[in-house]
């Protein structure tokens, strides 16, 4: 009754009878409390598939595949960390299928509670010392788990965010569920930082490890309470209310945009693959063959996610006013320049020049391209497959980019050891087959697929 009342007291016309919660949301301006809504969401999500990747880095080797060399272990860590990217694409077809035919918020409660579950499971799983290679087994089918459900989020939250927004600041707004991604970082690090320093080794190894992972219960009560309070997409509501739904959006995407299905994908190749050398790939460099305080790299990258939660809306506004893909490409090739530095500045052993790297690769490479990703991958769909196009684009990608990054670059260090240049090309090779997918794609701003 106060939010009727507060309505009528700005102007708005009186009206007989009942108004409803469908007519109330309509005229409300949703687009700021839909995108923060989309926000939180998103970065409790990435805070679930993020922990992993930090527990893969640091403690899983010993956990799960003790029997092995310790670099080994950690190879094999990242192994099943990849696994999760795999599972992502199938979860993107099926939650885009839906998404496209029923709605986007109904799949943003289904996602969440899928990754809660599975990330709550790992921390009660048994370790190799009492199950041996099942412990391993189920890690690997909770984290296939947490990729479906990931594949299928992603897509629902950008969608939210940008076909609420005004046309002029998509790419504005549609970077804020992007900010998820940092967040759900800086979330995931902070908590398990909080832990492993307030623990001996001896007790996080026993079970403070599970502590982080148990936390993501509490998380998602919040997120499914938030995600309840926001309404379904504008943009798609037309297209049910029109009954313009098609049979299987995921066959149609693929028949409309076969080109822009590619370029999304290749557009995706240095910002996921960049990401995950940062986040995940240089914690175990730098602890493991430079002999860097685990807590000062932790430090490291929980500084440079916290910048990132104030560049990555700054770039995403940047493409409303030049475009995406001129802030698209400066990231691409801002992240090539800084592959051979990165790893001058580590080896100095120096945690403050360590942090310099981490920084410039995150808050300054890596945010150019994800502040405008949302609203110019999305751009590049019709709204009646968009949930199916960008979900497949976005997640095929993270295959060959995200989930194999770290796993490359550790297996090049193994093979080259002490050298790092061939991580060094590796990096550059993403950074260029991000920037010819960029070049080669249509600007998107301001231009409106049917």
């Amino acid at each position: 009754m106060l939010q009727v009342r507060a309505w009528q007291k700005q102007g708005a016309p009186k009206m007989s009878g009942a108004i409803t919660v469908n007519q109330l949301q309509t005229r409300q301006p949703s687009h700021v409390t839909v995108a923060t809504a989309s926000l939180i969401g998103t970065a409790i999500e990435w805070y679930d598939f993020f922990l992993y990747g930090t527990a893969a880095a640091l403690i899983f080797n010993k956990l799960f595949f003790p029997t092995f060399d310790p670099m080994v272990g950690t190879l094999l860590a990242f192994a099943t960390y990849a696994l999760g990217f795999i599972a992502r694409p199938l979860g993107g077809v099926v939650f885009g299928h839906y998404g496209d035919k029923i709605g986007r918020k109904t799949m943003l409660y289904l996602t969440l509670l899928i990754m809660g579950a599975a990330t709550a499971a790992i921390g009660f799983l048994p370790t190799y010392e009492t199950a041996g290679i099942w412990a391993a087994i189920l890690l690997i089918a909770c984290r296939l788990i947490q990729g479906f459900g990931l594949g299928g989020e992603w897509g629902g939250a950008v969608l939210m965010a940008v076909e609420h927004a005004p046309e002029d600041k998509k790419g504005f707004y549609g970077s804020w569920p992007q900010l998820g991604a940092p967040l759900g970082l800086v979330l995931g690090t902070l908590v398990f930082s909080v832990v492993s320093s307030m623990l001996t080794d001896a007790q996080l190894y026993a079970w403070g490890w599970r502590i982080p992972f148990l936390f993501s219960i509490a998380l998602v009560l919040v997120g499914l309470w938030i995600r309840f309070t926001i309404a379904e997409s504008p943009e798609f509501q037309k297209v049910k209310d029109t009954k313009q739904e098609v049979k299987m959006p995921i066959v149609d995407a693929i028949r409309m945009y076969p080109k822009n299905i590619l370029l999304a994908m290749g557009a995706r190749f240095a910002e996921n693959g960049f990401f995950y050398i940062y986040a995940t790939f240089v914690l175990a460099y730098a602890t493991q063959s430079l002999g860097m305080n685990k807590q000062d790299m932790l430090n490291g990258v929980l500084i440079a996610a916290a910048i990132e939660t104030f560049t990555i809306p700054a770039f995403g506004a940047l493409s409303d006013r030049v475009g995406r893909r001129p802030i698209y490409i400066f990231g691409a090739v801002f992240s090539a320049l800084m592959s051979f530095p990165l790893f001058m500045l580590l080896s100095t052993k120096n945690p403050h020049l360590a942090w310099i790297a981490i920084v410039l690769g995150l808050a300054v490479g890596h945010a150019a391209m994800y502040g405008p990703q949302a609203s110019f991958l999305s751009e590049l769909f019709g709204t009646k497959v968009r949930y199916s196009g960008v979900s497949l684009g976005y997640n095929l990608a993270s295959i060959f980019a995200g989930a194999l990054s770290p796993l490359i670059a550790t297996g090049l260090m193994t093979a080259y050891a002490p050298a790092t240049w061939p991580i060094s090309l590796y990096m550059i090779a993403l950074a260029i087959i991000t920037v010819v997918s960029v070049y080669f794609a249509t600007e998107t701003r301001k231009i409106v697929q049917p």
